[in-house]
């Protein structure tokens, strides 16, 4: 009998999934495509946001929140799942209609370089996202969101861009931030095929690592959680077989 398993105990309504599938990418091919890269600050175009800037959009988000003395919620559709950084009390499983994870920015700092910038998630429109709701505690909600903005964006204009969004759960939908793609930033790649995403992280580091590894790490814990998003399970075996032909020794 095929094993199961639980995910998200902490909201009191477990969610029973097959046992996770073998991933074709593995640490081994990030071994073989990371290299020590050197910070090449700010790309040029760019400026830092400012501690006033990170304050207007924490008062900005604040007043824009529509459900005002209800839980405040942070929906978590990629690094934030692995890294979440943030304080939370109860975390679910949630769906955001309307959204689903593109790689739809370059990045040529932190996992890419101006001369091979490599790509990030942010929501785009259309489609539909499963992701996992964070709780945050009741107390200084906007201390967590400046910390939570910090991580989140550093140049202007920004890229993933705070939203209070709608998701759905298994007890009706709720609102929650997060973060989808600023269009109208210069770093804006534009709705990619498969095939170019998988060339990118299958070649890009930054000094923060590789774009193979954000995207093992994003899969795996997607995984863990239950959550299969079709177009990254079928990405990270393109990497794989990438980074297997340019690099057809050493793997494990």
């Amino acid at each position: 009998m095929e094993k199961t398993k639980r995910t998200f105990p902490r909201s009191g309504k477990p969610k029973r999934t097959q046992v996770a599938r073998n991933l074709t990418l593995t640490p081994a091919h990030i071994a073989r495509v990371h290299r020590i890269v050197q910070d090449s600050g700010v790309p040029a175009g760019l400026e830092l946001n400012t501690d006033a800037d990170y304050a207007g959009w924490v008062d900005l988000m604040m007043r824009a929140n529509q459900a005002p003395g209800l839980p405040t919620r942070v929906f978590a559709y990629g690094s934030l799942i692995w890294k979440p950084e943030i304080e939370h009390v109860d975390e679910e499983f949630g769906t955001a209609k309307g959204w689903h994870r593109a790689f739809c920015f370059r990045m040529p700092r932190f996992r890419g370089t101006p001369e091979e910038p490599g790509l990030m998630m942010a929501l785009e429109r259309g489609g539909q996202c499963g992701g996992v709701l964070y709780q945050l505690p009741a107390s200084d909600i906007e201390g967590q969101f400046n910390r939570l903005f910090r991580r989140e964006f550093t140049s202007k204009p920004v890229n993933s861009m705070p939203r209070w969004i709608t998701v759905g759960t298994k007890s009706g939908p709720v609102t929650a931030l997060t973060f989808v793609m600023n269009r109208a930033s210069p770093l804006y790649a534009g709705r990619l095929p498969l095939e170019a995403v998988a060339d990118v992280l299958a070649r890009a580091c930054g000094h923060w690592g590789t774009g193979a590894e954000y995207l093992l790490n994003t899969v795996s814990h997607l995984e863990a959680k239950g959550i299969r998003d079709r177009n990254l399970w079928r990405l990270q075996q393109m990497v794989a077989e990438r980074i297997e032909a340019q690099h057809p020794s050493g793997l494990a």
